[in-house]
């Protein structure tokens, strides 16, 4: 018989080797839970649609709305196009929605469509859907003709008293930002500011990205060229007694230091104000995902949270960025991932001490079932879930997808 401390020993040793096993067991256990888990929602087949660019947007029943910007009988809005809301026949009701919907309050979609339309060029549309008892009506709301604005690749948005905000990239002068406003007859158009492109184009050109509200009413968007050197802006609108004036919050340098050319994702604005937007040149190789935080002399200051590298982990970010509670920043590339397909990842970025943020990679798409080529912003719903599309991959036009982090 072995020695009472030798026997003990050896049972506190094999104890040990159990704690060891059952925790790391415990470990795999917790980060099988904690892996991302990625569901196609919808495959679109062409009859349906094809190439939901502008993302979905979600109710508070959590049903998702898109577009797809040809497919159809032209085009459709859904979600994931299972019900065809409305099939736009490429005319005068428009033709191309390439941009995110917006609801009202009442249940009525809004859009845009970069052609079509009763304008002189057919420039595109600003449409209305309205449920009806026999289905969704589509009404045009305004027609663009080049001279006041032409190819909103954008949405829409709402301010509080009902007008509809939007951009178009280009126009007879420039690109512009509008407001429509509802009358008694229809709806007025005024051009808030016009991108000339002066000289130089100090003050932005071509501003492809949809604009966005903050509390007071200022508008807040980006070009993806011009300002001070050329690589695009981040602007503000306010509104002065004498009119709309423009301000350009941040100019990308063509360098490696700096981002340029903000791609087609909106901004976003945290509960301070500092805003969060990506753009897909610059940084070390393929873009970054920047923040602007205004400072007590009115300047704001650029902080560079995380710079694309080329290769597996995903460049080219053409969208923008959601955020968490806990202040995680969630987007999608348009390249990297999976190397045989290159069509781009779903990533998330972390704060963490001393201004540094991990960077994260929840899914790599290949071109398969699971589709390739994210584009639009993601939507988050209330219990921290993702959702948005691909253009490419799927049955055969892209997908709908949900990725709970």
């Amino acid at each position: 018989m072995e020695a009472p401390s030798m026997l003990q020993k050896r049972i506190t040793t094999a104890s040990a080797k159990a704690l060891r096993t059952a925790a790391i067991a415990l470990i795999l256990v917790s980060t099988a839970w904690a892996a991302p888990k990625y569901k196609v929602l919808h495959n679109f087949n062409g009859a349906d649609g094809d190439g939901p660019w502008g993302g979905v947007i979600l109710d508070r029943n959590r049903s998702l709305y898109g577009t797809t910007a040809s497919g159809g009988t032209g085009g459709c809005i859904g979600y994931g196009c299972e019900a065809v809301l409305y099939s736009f026949a490429g005319g005068d009701d428009g033709d191309g929605p390439y941009g995110s919907l917006i609801l009202d309050p009442s249940g009525n979609l809004y859009g845009t469509t970069t052609a079509g339309g009763n304008g002189v060029y057919h420039d595109g549309t600003v449409f209305e859907l309205t449920p009806g008892a026999s289905g969704w009506n589509e009404s045009v709301l305004f027609d663009f003709d080049f001279y006041d604005g032409a190819v909103p690749y954008a949405g829409v948005i709402m301010g509080k008293e009902g007008d509809l905000y939007g951009t178009t990239a280009s126009s007879a002068r420039g690109g512009i930002v509008f407001r429509l406003t509802p009358g008694s007859d229809g709806w007025d158009e005024s051009a808030l500011y016009t991108f000339s492109c002066g000289k130089y184009c100090r003050h932005g050109a071509g501003p492809d990205a949809g604009a966005i509200l903050d509390a007071f009413g200022n508008l807040f968007g980006t070009t993806e060229g011009g300002g001070a050197y050329n690589g695009g802006t981040v602007y503000e609108l306010y509104r002065t007694s004498s009119g709309w004036t423009e301000k350009v919050l941040h100019s990308f340098h063509l360098s490696q230091s700096d981002g340029n050319t903000p791609g087609w994702g909106s901004l976003f604005m945290d509960s301070s104000g500092s805003l969060y937007g990506t753009t897909v040149g610059g940084g070390c190789c393929g873009g970054v995902v920047f923040k602007l935080t205004p400072e007590s002399d009115g300047r704001w200051k650029e902080t560079i949270l995380y710079n694309f590298q080329s290769g597996a982990t995903g460049h080219s970010p053409n969208a923008g960025v959601v955020m968490d509670k806990s202040g995680n920043l969630y987007g999608t590339t348009d390249y990297g991932g999976d190397p045989y397909c290159d069509c781009g990842v779903i990533y998330k970025l972390s704060p963490g001490h001393s201004g540094k943020w991990t960077y994260t990679v929840l899914h790599e798409f290949g071109l398969g079932n699971d589709g390739g080529v994210p584009e639009g912003n993601l939507v988050m719903d209330n219990k921290g879930n993702l959702y948005g599309g691909t253009v490419l991959g799927g049955t055969y036009g892209g997908v709908v997808f949900e990725l709970t982090p």
